[in-house]
Protein backbone atom coordinates (compact mmCIF):
# COMPACT_ATOMS: atom_id res chain seq x y z
CA UNK A 1 0.00 0.00 0.00
CA UNK A 2 1.14 3.54 -0.87
CA UNK A 3 1.24 6.21 1.76
CA UNK A 4 0.55 9.47 0.15
CA UNK A 5 -0.56 11.53 3.18
CA UNK A 6 0.98 11.23 6.92
CA UNK A 7 -1.07 13.30 9.44
CA UNK A 8 1.02 13.31 12.53
CA UNK A 9 -0.64 15.02 15.84
CA UNK A 10 1.01 17.41 17.78
CA UNK A 11 0.28 18.86 21.43
CA UNK A 12 2.09 20.72 23.38
CA UNK A 13 2.37 17.58 25.95
CA UNK A 14 4.06 16.12 23.27
CA UNK A 15 7.59 17.99 23.36
CA UNK A 16 9.37 15.16 25.06
CA UNK A 17 8.46 13.03 22.20
CA UNK A 18 9.12 15.32 19.70
CA UNK A 19 12.31 13.00 18.62
CA UNK A 20 10.28 9.66 18.93
CA UNK A 21 7.68 11.29 16.55
CA UNK A 22 9.47 12.91 13.54
CA UNK A 23 11.48 9.46 13.31
CA UNK A 24 8.22 7.27 13.33
CA UNK A 25 6.77 10.01 10.71
CA UNK A 26 9.64 9.88 9.13
CA UNK A 27 9.61 5.96 8.56
CA UNK A 28 6.55 5.93 7.34
CA UNK A 29 6.64 8.91 5.04
CA UNK A 30 10.08 8.94 3.88
CA UNK A 31 9.71 5.00 1.75
CA UNK A 32 6.71 6.39 -0.61
CA UNK A 33 7.03 10.21 -0.55
CA UNK A 34 4.44 11.07 1.04
CA UNK A 35 3.42 14.65 2.68
CA UNK A 36 3.09 14.64 6.59
CA UNK A 37 0.69 17.09 7.93
CA UNK A 38 1.47 18.26 11.64
CA UNK A 39 -1.68 19.39 13.04
CA UNK A 40 -1.22 21.13 16.17
CA UNK A 41 -4.76 20.92 18.55
CA UNK A 42 -4.84 23.33 21.55
CA UNK A 43 -7.51 23.96 23.87
CA UNK A 44 -9.27 27.58 24.42
CA UNK A 45 -7.45 28.26 27.09
CA UNK A 46 -3.95 27.18 26.24
CA UNK A 47 -4.25 28.89 22.43
CA UNK A 48 -5.03 32.37 24.32
CA UNK A 49 -1.83 31.47 26.17
CA UNK A 50 0.18 30.55 23.57
CA UNK A 51 -0.71 33.26 21.46
CA UNK A 52 0.07 35.71 24.22
CA UNK A 53 3.33 34.16 24.76
CA UNK A 54 4.03 34.70 20.93
CA UNK A 55 2.90 38.25 21.46
CA UNK A 56 0.47 37.95 18.82
CA UNK A 57 -2.26 40.39 18.70
CA UNK A 58 -5.90 38.05 18.70
CA UNK A 59 -6.70 40.64 15.88
CA UNK A 60 -4.15 40.22 13.47
CA UNK A 61 -3.56 37.54 10.46
CA UNK A 62 -0.91 36.11 12.64
CA UNK A 63 -3.91 34.90 15.86
CA UNK A 64 -4.89 32.22 13.16
CA UNK A 65 -4.82 28.27 14.83
CA UNK A 66 -2.70 27.67 11.79
CA UNK A 67 -0.42 30.99 12.22
CA UNK A 68 0.17 29.59 15.62
CA UNK A 69 0.42 26.43 15.03
CA UNK A 70 3.31 26.89 12.46
CA UNK A 71 4.79 29.66 15.56
CA UNK A 72 4.90 26.60 18.19
CA UNK A 73 8.16 25.64 19.01
CA UNK A 74 7.09 21.03 19.25
CA UNK A 75 5.72 21.83 15.85
CA UNK A 76 8.85 23.54 14.41
CA UNK A 77 11.04 20.55 15.97
CA UNK A 78 9.14 18.19 14.19
CA UNK A 79 8.98 20.26 11.17
CA UNK A 80 12.76 21.09 11.38
CA UNK A 81 13.27 16.89 11.86
CA UNK A 82 11.25 16.22 8.70
CA UNK A 83 12.99 19.04 6.81
CA UNK A 84 16.25 17.70 7.51
CA UNK A 85 15.38 14.11 6.63
CA UNK A 86 13.93 15.47 3.44
CA UNK A 87 10.07 14.74 4.06
CA UNK A 88 7.69 17.89 2.71
CA UNK A 89 5.28 18.82 5.72
CA UNK A 90 2.77 20.99 6.08
CA UNK A 91 1.35 22.50 9.20
CA UNK A 92 -2.61 22.96 10.04
CA UNK A 93 -3.77 24.34 13.60
CA UNK A 94 -6.99 23.87 15.81
CA UNK A 95 -8.85 24.45 18.10
CA UNK A 96 -10.48 22.24 20.28
CA UNK A 97 -10.83 18.15 21.34
CA UNK A 98 -7.45 16.75 20.22
CA UNK A 99 -9.37 13.95 19.00
CA UNK A 100 -12.21 14.84 17.00
CA UNK A 101 -9.90 17.72 15.51
CA UNK A 102 -6.98 14.67 14.32
CA UNK A 103 -9.87 12.24 13.08
CA UNK A 104 -10.93 15.78 11.28
CA UNK A 105 -7.90 16.49 10.04
CA UNK A 106 -6.94 13.44 8.74
CA UNK A 107 -10.57 12.84 7.00
CA UNK A 108 -10.24 16.39 4.99
CA UNK A 109 -6.74 15.46 3.76
CA UNK A 110 -7.29 12.29 3.01
CA UNK A 111 -4.64 10.74 4.86
CA UNK A 112 -3.15 7.19 4.45
CA UNK A 113 -1.91 7.14 7.79
CA UNK A 114 -1.96 8.68 11.22
CA UNK A 115 0.71 8.73 13.85
CA UNK A 116 -0.25 10.14 17.43
CA UNK A 117 1.75 9.59 20.62
CA UNK A 118 0.94 9.14 24.14
CA UNK A 119 2.27 7.71 27.45
CA UNK A 120 1.53 4.41 29.42
CA UNK A 121 -1.05 4.62 31.59
CA UNK A 122 -2.64 2.67 34.52
CA UNK A 123 -5.73 0.45 33.71
CA UNK A 124 -7.21 3.37 36.13
CA UNK A 125 -6.03 6.44 34.45
CA UNK A 126 -7.32 5.35 31.38
CA UNK A 127 -10.53 4.40 32.70
CA UNK A 128 -11.09 7.85 34.83
CA UNK A 129 -9.54 9.88 32.06
CA UNK A 130 -10.22 8.37 28.89
CA UNK A 131 -7.41 7.83 26.06
CA UNK A 132 -6.94 10.59 23.27
CA UNK A 133 -5.00 8.07 21.56
CA UNK A 134 -7.31 5.55 21.57
CA UNK A 135 -10.15 7.68 20.67
CA UNK A 136 -8.11 8.16 17.64
CA UNK A 137 -7.45 4.64 16.88
CA UNK A 138 -11.39 4.08 17.13
CA UNK A 139 -12.18 6.67 14.59
CA UNK A 140 -9.97 7.46 12.23
CA UNK A 141 -10.33 7.14 8.94
CA UNK A 142 -7.07 5.00 8.58
CA UNK A 143 -4.29 3.00 10.00
CA UNK A 144 -3.03 4.41 13.28
CA UNK A 145 0.71 4.61 14.24
CA UNK A 146 0.91 4.72 18.44
CA UNK A 147 4.26 6.00 19.32
CA UNK A 148 4.62 5.79 23.04
CA UNK A 149 7.11 7.84 25.12
CA UNK A 150 9.97 5.05 26.35
CA UNK A 151 10.74 7.91 29.09
CA UNK A 152 7.05 7.09 31.10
Amino acid sequence: MSINTVVLAVGTEGEAQTAQLAKEAIAVAEPSNAEVVLIHVFDDGEFDRVRAKLGVDERSEGSTPDAVAERHTTTRALGDALSDAGVRYSVRGAVGDLADEVTEAATDVGADRVVVGGRRRSPTGKAVFGSVAQEVMLSAPCPVTFVRDVAT
